[in-house]
This record gives C-alpha cells, structure tokens and sequence, in this order.
C-alpha cells in the first residue's frame, strides 16, 4: 500500500501544476511498457481499446467489471506510472454499485478512476441529475480514505444531448458531490473547453484524438484544462496502422510496411520480465 500512496501522490500532484499533462490510454501491459518508456508521468485505461483487443464492442453491457479490472491490473503491473481507469458507468445504476466498483478499484492498483452518468439505454441515456449526483457521492464516499482520485464524468456530448449549460450544471454538482477531476468528453471547441474550466472549481480532462477539433496541449492548457487523455485513439492508431499493412499485403503483395514497425529488439527491451524503474 505504500506504493500505492506514492503513486496516488504523485498522480494528485499532476493535477494541481499551473499546466496541463497527457495521460495517454494503453489497453494492455504491452502498451503500458511503451507508454511509460517515452517519459509519461501517468497513464490511463481504455474500455474501448481493451474492447477491441477482446473483439467486443465498448459498452458496459459487453464488457463486466470483472474484465474491466482485471486488465487496469495488468496495466498497473506492468509500470511504475500512476494508473487511473475508465470505470464505464460503475457497472450498476445503484449508487451502492459505483461505491463498490471504487474499492474494487483500488483494491487492485488503481489509484484513479472515473464514473460515468450515461445509462447504456438509448431511449434514456442519460442519468437524471438527482440520480446521477447520488450515484458521484457514493462513490466519492467510498474513495474517501483511500488513495483514489474520482473522475466524474457528463456524457451529454456523446449521447446526442449537446447541452453546454446542463453539462457545466452537471459537473459542478458532481464537484459539490465529492468529485476530484470533472470531464465532459466530446465538448465541440475550444471556446467550449474554455467555458466549462471557468464555471467549475476542480481540474478539468479533455479528450483529445476522437472526430473533430483537434487542440495541442499548450492550448488546451491555456484554455484551463489540467488533464488530457487520449481515450480509444492510440488504440484505433494501432489497428489502423495493422489494417493498412495487411491491405499492402493482401491487395498488393509488398511488404513495405516493416520499414517503420517497431524493431524486434526495441519490442524485447520494453517487454522485460522485470517491471521497469522510475527514472
């Protein structure tokens, strides 16, 4: 547990400098490796990368909590880095059930996470507030008097309800909840980003990587937001560069795509037995 507050500290920490951070989303212990040789200070899980790598859809009805935690465990095995993880919506509409997921959470490593308000029901996708805000304190509750850093999250942008202000409403009751990190993924701009860093009072995650604007971290950063993820993107990355080399190959009949895979002996070096040392 020792280690685990180390990391919990030093993950706090990254939230409160005066500029954002990148924690980037490697979907197994492979990725992790080579995420935290490249200097990342922390890192995050992906249900969508993890999906894909299991040939399922992202989606809490496909994926079980039990899944979900057991590959965040081989993550955080696999570096020394802080590691926090996308929770999808706590596993459970009980405000009971996120409690749980946060101390299972924690139980294996995990010195972060995040609840989502989006209920996987297309006719009602998202949380009613009241709901939703009791669903953050139960688990705010839970992370208390752990090493665990909250993550809550307003789904509006991603579930077809491009509200701003119920968003900015959203969040900021989750801060008053307990919350230590807001997101609101799938915000259209930069001047919304903007808006909703000035209208809350804890730092802000912006996902970076998926359709639209794209803003680099100095301005993401100048905008107010503290922390930037990637998501599913790096992931998607990955299978777009395999997709491309097996069409080549396929189609084609070459094999130039091996000038830039990442050599062998670069791949052995990252995958040591021995988990990496802090630098």
């Amino acid at each position: 547990m020792s280690e685990q507050i180390a990391k919990f500290e030093r993950f706090k920490a990254l939230h409160q400098q005066a500029q954002a951070f990148v924690i980037p989303n490697p979907w197994d212990a492979g990725s992790a490796r080579l995420l935290a040789s490249l200097g990342f200070e922390a890192l995050a899980t992906t249900s969508a990368g993890y999906a894909f790598s299991k040939g399922k859809r992202d989606s809490a009805a496909s994926l079980t909590r039990g899944e979900i935690l057991e590959n965040a465990s081989e993550i955080v095995r696999a570096t020394h880095l802080p590691v926090s993880a996308d929770l999808e919506d706590g596993f459970g509409a009980a405000p009971e059930a996120c409690a749980e997921t946060i101390r299972l959470a924690c139980a294996v490593g995990l010195v972060g996470g995040s609840i989502e308000d989006a209920t996987g029901d297309p006719a009602t996708p998202i949380y009613d507030l009241a709901h939703a805000v009791e669903r953050v304190e139960a688990a705010a509750e839970a992370a208390r008097d752990l090493p665990f850093l909250l993550t809550a999250r307003a789904e509006n942008f991603l579930c077809g309800r491009p509200d701003l202000d119920d968003t900015i409403r959203r969040l900021q009751a989750f801060s008053a909840a307990g919350a230590h990190v807001l997101y609101a993924p799938g915000l259209p701009d930069l001047e919304a980003i903007r808006t909703v860093c000035a209208a809350v009072d804890k730092p802000v995650n912006v996902v970076m990587g998926l359709r639209g604007p794209s803003y680099s971290v100095a301005e993401l950063s100048a905008a107010g937001v503290r922390r930037v993820s990637v998501g599913g993107s790096f992931a998607r990355a990955a299978l777009g560069a395999l997709m491309r080399a097996a069409q080549e190959v396929r189609m084609l009949g070459t094999f130039s795509y091996a000038a830039e895979a990442l050599p062998g002996k670069e791949i052995i070096a990252l995958m040591s037995e021995t988990r990496p040392e802090r630098s």
